[in-house]
């Protein structure tokens, strides 16, 4: 589910953002702006509710809506987009799967620790 909600909050996000670039030419466009980033932050406060690390979640949110609105803007807007933006946006992309496949072995050591130290109650460790 979290992964759902952070989805969600990467689209309200580069919607958003998209937006307010449609805003500098028609203001009506800021009614979704301001809707956008508020649904944004409601979500990726449902994802550290449902305990994603926050390093997590914000490096993937924030790599996902970089990625995201360059590539969207480069098709609806005619922004530009070269190789080397292409290249420095699968530096950001690796960079947070580092840090997630880093998260997920931290994880998988803090769990090995707590199993190692689970002692029954009434047990000689425990009086």
């Amino acid at each position: 589910m979290r992964w759902l909600l952070l989805v969600g909050a990467i689209v309200s996000e580069v919607t958003a953002t998209l937006s307010l670039r449609a805003a500098v030419d028609h203001p009506g466009w800021y009614v979704l702006v301001v809707a956008g980033y508020g649904a944004s932050f409601v979500f990726l406060a449902a994802v550290l509710k449902r305990q994603m690390p926050v390093g997590v979640a914000y490096g993937i949110w924030g790599a996902s809506g970089v990625t995201a609105t360059a590539i969207l803007a480069a098709w609806l807007f005619g922004d530009a987009l070269t190789w080397l933006m292409g290249a420095g946006i699968a530096l950001v992309i690796g960079g947070v799967l580092i840090v997630e496949v880093g998260s997920q072995k931290a994880e998988e050591s803090r769990a090995r620790a707590l199993a190692d130290t689970d002692v029954p109650v009434g047990s000689e460790r425990s009086r």
